[in-house]
């Protein structure tokens, strides 16, 4: 209890109000494995000016300009600064919650461009004003698949990224729901028969990269009027087919290559549309645009009763927030983009995958993991431990890609190699002769 602004007298006047003798005593309720033993190996106390050299000397021991071709969720977008100079004006950073709608008509309208251009990438027609990230936009899917079909089985392909497959599983222990995972064959999945589903939930492209068959999986749900969730990739909606034209219910995707930089994994943004007869069931905020009273546009959150903070019993779902932020950012860089420009950010990524894919075959022991068609992201094995080789490449400036054989125990030697605009040919050579280096030194 002794922070600095609590003098002696501070903590002696709380611990009479409670009754105790001692800051100790506020803990003595703790089982014995939760509480700290020992005290904290803290550094002596220092100085102001020697704190930040000494944060300072911390962050230079990190790695920093690496080539970057890891993925998994993640990526490394160019990203115009037309994007931080906008997102950052003060009027966006200082805002909060927009409920008094006649003093936040700014940020409003910015939340609702971002809504209708969420719903043109997705092909849907209701989208919100966006959620924590993309794993938990899963969730929140299928929340709405178990609420609207009363069941509880879900269909979950194994080609669904791991974190988002990892909090589903959460969530159905928590409230009694079973999870049928569907295998990959050839990286694609295979949806077999098996007890009524309330959703079908599968990625396109999944987490190996491959692309899947949208009217597979969209017909393996609605042949038993289930719900089909999709885990979407927003940077690849230019080239790929989308998620409403291919007929599911439900497109969720992590926002990050939209308008925000990797930052070590966050602060992200989960994008989340809808069809239309799903529209009160849709999880967080949505701003809707009306007219005042004197019959000038204007924009006000709507539907608020389905917010847990207003009617918890019967709420769709406990989030009542948003990122607000991050959503105008990435408002802002599908704004920059364009619909062209999106498709050209994608069709660059997908023939640099191919043709690095390419080099990196010619390589003794490396091959594809997997035949079936990829986009921006492919997996390789590799004839070395992909730790061992993820290692050896950042000492020659490279971060290489993802391990997979946490996630995909078939693939124990496989390594995910993702591929964006941004990498120059003169990357991708690099990348592939030093990864010939390493492989034959190891």
């Amino acid at each position: 209890m002794d922070f600095t602004p609590h003098t002696d007298a501070d903590v002696a006047r709380m611990l009479g109000a409670l009754g105790l003798a001692e800051s100790a005593d506020l803990f003595r309720h703790l089982p014995a494995g939760v509480a700290l033993a020992h005290e904290l190996a803290l550094p002596v106390p220092m100085a102001e000016l020697d704190v930040m050299r000494h944060i300072d000397e911390l962050g230079a021991r990190n790695t920093a300009g690496l080539c970057c071709f890891a993925g998994g969720g993640i990526y490394d977008h160019f990203l115009p600064p037309v994007v931080r100079s906008l997102t950052l004006r003060p009027e966006f950073v200082t805002s909060y919650t927009p409920y008094q709608a006649e003093v936040a008509q700014g940020v409003l309208q910015a939340l609702f461009e971002y809504q209708s251009m969420v719903a043109a990438l997705m092909g849907l027609p209701v989208a919100n004003a966006s959620l924590y990230d993309g794993p938990t936009s899963g969730l929140e899917a299928v929340n709405i698949a178990v609420a609207h079909t009363g069941r509880h089985i879900v269909w979950l392909s194994r080609g669904v990224r791991p974190h988002t497959r990892q909090i589903v599983g959460t969530f159905a222990r928590a409230r009694g729901l079973e999870v049928v995972e569907h295998p990959l064959v050839d990286g694609r999945t295979s949806w077999t028969d098996g007890p009524e589903p309330a959703a079908v939930v599968f990625s396109q492209p999944n987490h190996l990269g491959i692309i899947e068959d949208y009217d597979a999986a969209v017909t393996a749900a609605h042949g038993r009027a289930a719900l089909a969730i999709v885990e979407a990739d927003p940077m690849l909606l230019g080239v790929l087919r989308r998620p409403g034209d291919a007929g599911c219910d439900i497109a969720f995707a992590e926002g990050q290559p939209l308008g925000n930089p990797m930052s070590f994994g966050g602060p992200v943004l989960g994008m989340f549309a809808v069809a239309s007869g799903l529209l009160r069931r849709v999880p967080g905020r949505l701003v809707g645009e009306t007219l005042d009273r004197d019959g000038r546009k204007a924009y006000t959150l709507t539907l608020r009763t389905r917010e847990q903070d207003i009617r918890r019993d019967k709420a769709a779902s406990n989030i009542c927030t948003n990122q607000t932020l991050n959503a105008i950012a990435a408002a802002v860089h599908l704004a920059w983009l364009g619909p062209d420009g999106l498709a050209e950010a994608g069709r660059q990524s997908v023939q640099k995958a191919h043709h690095l894919a390419d080099l990196l075959c010619t390589i003794p022991g490396v091959a594809l993991a997997h035949g079936a068609a990829f986009a921006r992201e492919f997996a390789i094995t590799l004839p070395a431990d992909p730790v061992d080789v993820i290692a050896a490449m950042a000492q020659r400036g490279y971060l290489a890609g993802i391990p997979l054989g946490d996630d995909h125990p078939d693939l124990p030697n496989g390594l995910l190699v993702a591929v964006t605009e941004k990498r120059t040919a003169a990357d991708m050579t690099g990348y592939a002769a030093s990864l010939a280096e390493v492989l034959h030194d190891v």
